[in-house]
């Protein structure tokens, strides 16, 4: 895009002397040649222009870059020949033509220094042939031209070095930002873990025990202000010390497993499910009542009778133990409310196990 932009502007600056070339001129037929050769150049320069903007890139088309300026360099030496007079005031064109070539393309310092050096030896060859000038004022010209490229080309290469080091500046920076960022992302992921494993049991990808309080807590507390009941199970699996001791902890494990499955699949999403320890469950069920309470804990043990045995075990089915107990006030707290619940669970347990048991104030509970 700079490129574009600095040779659009020298083309149309080279196209504007020929304002004074008619003045100098006038209708002559070298007028005429000069015409037509700006005129050229400058059309030549701003197609090039749109072609370098369309498809131009230094590192596969340096040579399009380049064409540019030697038309430029080109143009200005015929200037010699067709206005021989004019020699003083073109030799201060050709400094400024050369600074400009070594400043204004960027990136291109080899391209620049061949198009200004042929611009200069162009030049000075013209003003010896053309304007007849003295072996001194060639010398003081050669001087002249040398000291506008090494001036130029020192300049464009402190710049090209500065921008190196820019570059190496921005990729590392680049590369420490994506360190970073991966810094990032792993910690976010071992934060994510870590608080998968506070959150959820590891066995069966339930809620775990710290985890379900914190969610029953703010399930009781907005069942309280909403004046709704809250529900609360605590689920035991039935002779769960004997598959372990028959079967082994891996049979055991694979039965909490799909117990806590079969649990899962019969609630609510907003009911709360958690391994309470061993082989306990709890779950915490809000805008839920005594008969809503018994039909999903009925719906539940229903669920866990139905599920099919392991390979190798044999044909007892398995069951659970339900104890239920209801939030309806404003005086029992969580701890309060899962005592309660393990007392009527405890109650089934002695009454056979393989049944629910809704607490009542006085008893130890009521089967169902």
């Amino acid at each position: 895009m700079e490129t574009c932009l600095s040779l659009t502007v020298a083309a149309l600056i080279f196209g504007m002397f020929s304002v004074s070339d008619y003045y100098l001129l006038g209708l002559t037929k070298e007028y005429y040649l000069l015409i037509a050769m700006r005129i050229v150049v400058v059309s030549l320069c701003l197609m090039l222009a749109f072609t370098i903007f369309r498809w131009g890139s230094y590192s596969s088309k340096v040579w399009l870059h380049a064409m540019p300026l030697w038309i430029l360099a080109t143009g200005i030496i015929l200037i010699v020949p067709l206005r021989p007079e004019s020699l003083s005031t073109q030799v201060t064109a050709v400094v400024v033509a050369i600074m400009a070539f070594y400043l204004l393309i960027p990136n291109l310092l080899t391209v620049v220094t061949f198009a200004s050096l042929y611009l200069s030896a162009g030049f000075l060859v013209a003003a010896v042939l053309f304007s007849e000038i003295s072996p001194v004022e060639a010398l003081r010209l050669s001087l002249l031209l040398i000291m506008a490229n090494a001036v130029g080309f020192f300049a464009l290469l402190r710049l090209e070095r500065l921008q190196r080091k820019q570059f190496v500046l921005l990729h590392d920076e680049r590369n420490q930002n994506h360190q970073l960022l991966k810094e990032i992302a792993h910690r976010k992921s071992l934060e994510e873990q870590l608080r998968m494993v506070a959150e959820r049991d590891a066995l069966t990808g339930l809620n775990s025990r710290s985890h379900f309080m914190k969610r029953a807590r703010a399930l009781l507390q907005g069942s309280r202000l909403e004046k709704r009941p809250l529900g609360l199970f605590m689920i035991d699996v039935d002779y769960f010390k004997r598959i372990n001791d028959t079967w082994g902890h891996g049979h055991g494990d694979w039965v909490l497993t799909r117990i806590a499955e079969a649990c899962a699949h019969s609630l609510r999403p907003t009911d709360v499910i958690g391994r309470f320890g061993g082989e306990e469950f709890v779950v915490a069920l809000p805008d839920t009542g005594p008969r809503d309470a018994q039909r999903v804990a009925e719906r539940l043990k229903t669920r866990v009778a139905e599920l099919p045995l392991k390979e190798g075990m044999d044909e007892r089915r398995l069951s659970v133990t339900i104890g239920i107990a209801i939030a309806d006030d404003e005086g029992a707290d969580l701890e309060a409310l899962i005592s309660r619940a393990d007392q009527a669970l405890y109650a089934g347990k002695r009454d056979g196990r393989n049944r629910l048991v809704i607490w009542r104030e006085g008893l130890g509970g009521e089967s169902g």
